[in-house]
């Protein structure tokens, strides 16, 4: 897989990503949902946080707004680690594979990492209310955007028996986290690399000189 096949695969993520996005944003009040099947709905939510929503303020004794700011400066450092490995790769000729994984992870913390960095600046607040884009009123400043999720897949929603201990009787759902296509890149590259780690890194790397890296 080559350098150009790499950042079309790279931008075309993104695109698609941020469309969605915007989209979602522009046109969705914020926890509105559209049922497109059963199993899959569209529904609208904000994750100000890592992961599952998770909050750096949920585990250690600092404020929302600098939990923010501290793992928006980590996805930072990570983009740029992911970025170097992509690069590095390329240059030594890594298997197609690999590229490909890289690629998609990239990609995907990228998409992620625009929304940490700019949607406070470009939107206004969707509580109560559709956003808009370049709002004057806008929720936020640099750093502190929130990651717009919309992909839901309840699979499976039903009640626990009542004679189950503990959770008898109580509701059962799954799959319960909602994402966003840009989760979907990341869990697609950390996927290939898990089954196909010997294909992925099992191709001896040469190195390629700069000018044919384009080929």
């Amino acid at each position: 897989m080559s350098k150009r096949h790499a950042i079309l695969l790279i931008v075309l993520v993104l695109v698609v990503d941020q469309i969605s996005k915007i989209y979602i944003k522009t046109n969705f009040y914020l926890g509105e949902s559209v049922e497109v099947f059963n199993w899959f709905k569209i529904l609208f939510i904000e994750n100000e946080g890592a992961a599952w929503g998770a909050k750096l303020s949920d585990i250690f004794p600092i404020s929302d707004e600098n939990g923010k700011l501290i793992l928006t400066l980590f996805r930072l450092l990570a983009i740029c680690g992911i970025g170097y490995w992509l690069r590095d790769i390329l240059r030594k000729a890594g298997s197609r594979t690999l590229i490909l994984a890289v690629s998609l992870i990239f990609a995907g913390a990228l998409g992620n990492i625009i929304d940490s960095l700019f949607y406070g600046l470009i939107f206004n607040d969707s509580s109560n209310q559709i956003a808009t884009f370049m709002a004057d009123d806008n929720y936020g400043g640099l750093f502190y955007g929130k990651v717009v999720d919309m992909l839901y897949f309840p699979l499976i929603d039903a009640t626990w028996p009542e004679w189950v201990p503990f959770v008898g009787g109580g509701n059962f759902r799954f799959f319960e986290p909602v994402f966003n296509l840009a989760d979907t890149a990341i869990s697609t590259g950390v996927g290939i690399l898990l089954v196909f780690n010997k294909k992925a890194f099992g191709k001896k790397e040469v190195e390629v000189p700069e000018g044919d890296q384009n080929l």
